[in-house]
C-alpha cells in the first residue's frame, strides 16, 4: 500500500485525528489498485465516494465507510446503459464490501486484511449469473509499503474464492498481485496482475462454448492517479492489457472519480 504517513496502530482516536489532518492518497493507504483490494482501510470517522465509468454506457457508484481504525464498510451498485440514449440495464443487487485489517504493517512485516466484496467489475450476465470481471468473494491481502528515492510505494498480494463460479464451475482459488508508486506532481502509478484461475474454462459443464469467460492469460490492469485537490481523485484506468476476455478485441478503458471526507 502506499506509505502512510501516519503510523497504523490501531488506535481509532489517533487515526480519527490524522484523517482531519489531511486527506487524499498522501493521507490515506490505497483500498484498492484497480480491481483488486489492499489491506489498507480507511480510518475511523472517514469515508469516500466513487463514481467508476466503463464501457457501453456502464456506471457504478461505490460509498466506503471507516466505522474503526480496522473495520471499513462499503455498497455499491450500477449497471451498463447509465451513460446513454436508452433504458439503463441495472445490475441485479446491490453489493457490499467488508474488510478487517487482521496484523498491522511494521517494518519488515506486511499489513494484513481479511474480507469479502460481492461486487465485480463489467457486464452481469444473466444466464451464467457473473460479472465480466468476478467479484472477488472472500478473500485475504498482504501489503508491504516502503520507499524508494522520494517515491512512496507498496507491494501487495492476495488470494480470494469467488461466490460466482456456480454455472460455469469455474470457481478455483484466484491469486493476485500488485504495486503502487507514488510521485511529484500529485500523481500515483499502479499496475496489478489476477491471475483469473477461476476464469479460465473454455467450455460450460454442458459442453457450450464459455464465449462470457477468460483465455487463460489472466487480467493484466493499470492505472495513473492524479491528486485534484486534497479530497479528490482522478484516474484513468486501462484493463486487461492481456486482451484475456473473448469479446475484446483491445483493452478496455475505465475512468474512476474518488472524493474523501472526514464525518
Amino acid at each position: 500500500m502506499f506509505v502512510c504517513l501516519f503510523n497504523l496502530n490501531g488506535w481509532a482516536q489517533e487515526d480519527a485525528r490524522e484523517a482531519r489532518s489531511a486527506t487524499g492518497f498522501y493521507a490515506y493507504p490505497p483500498r484498492w489498485l484497480v480491481d483488486m483490494p489492499t489491506a489498507g482501510t480507511l480510518p475511523r470517522a472517514s469515508f469516500d465516494v466513487a463514481v467508476r465509468l466503463y464501457p457501453n454506457g456502464g456506471a457504478l457508484g461505490m460509498i466506503d465507510i471507516g466505522l474503526s481504525s480496522r473495520l471499513q464498510l462499503g455498497i455499491s451498485y450500477g449497471g451498463e446503459g447509465v451513460v446513454s440514449n436508452h433504458g439503463a440495464d441495472w445490475n441485479p443487487d446491490i453489493n457490499f464490501n467488508l474488510k478487517l485489517r487482521l496484523v498491522d504493517e511494521l517494518e519488515y512485516f506486511p499489513a494484513i486484511t481479511g474480507g469479502f466484496c460481492s461486487q465485480g467489475f463489467g457486464a452481469w450476465d444473466d444466464a451464467l449469473n457473473r460479472y465480466a470481471f468476478k467479484s472477488r468473494g472472500f478473500y485475504a491481502v498482504a501489503s508491504q509499503s516502503f520507499y524508494f528515492y522520494s517515491w512512496t510505494s507498496g507491494w501487495h498480494f492476495g488470494v480470494n474464492y469467488s461466490l460466482e463460479g456456480d454455472i460455469d464451475k469455474d470457481n478455483s482459488i484466484d491469486a493476485f498481485g500488485g504495486f503502487d508508486a507514488t510521485f511529484q506532481y500529485n500523481l500515483a502509478f499502479v499496475v496489478e496482475y489476477d491471475g483469473a484461475l477461476n476464469d479460465n474454462k473454455s467450455t460450460l459443464p454442458s459442453g457450450a462454448n464459455n464465449d462470457f469467460g477468460g483465455k487463460g492469460r489472466g487480467y493484466l490492469n493499470t492505472s495513473l492517479r492524479w491528486l485534484f485537490t486534497d479530497n479528490l481523485e482522478l484516474e484513468l484506468m486501462l484493463k486487461d492489457l492481456l486482451t484475456n476476455r473473448k469479446e475484446s478485441s483491445t483493452f478496455t478503458r475505465e475512468i474512476r472519480i474518488t472524493y474523501i471526507e472526514n464525518f
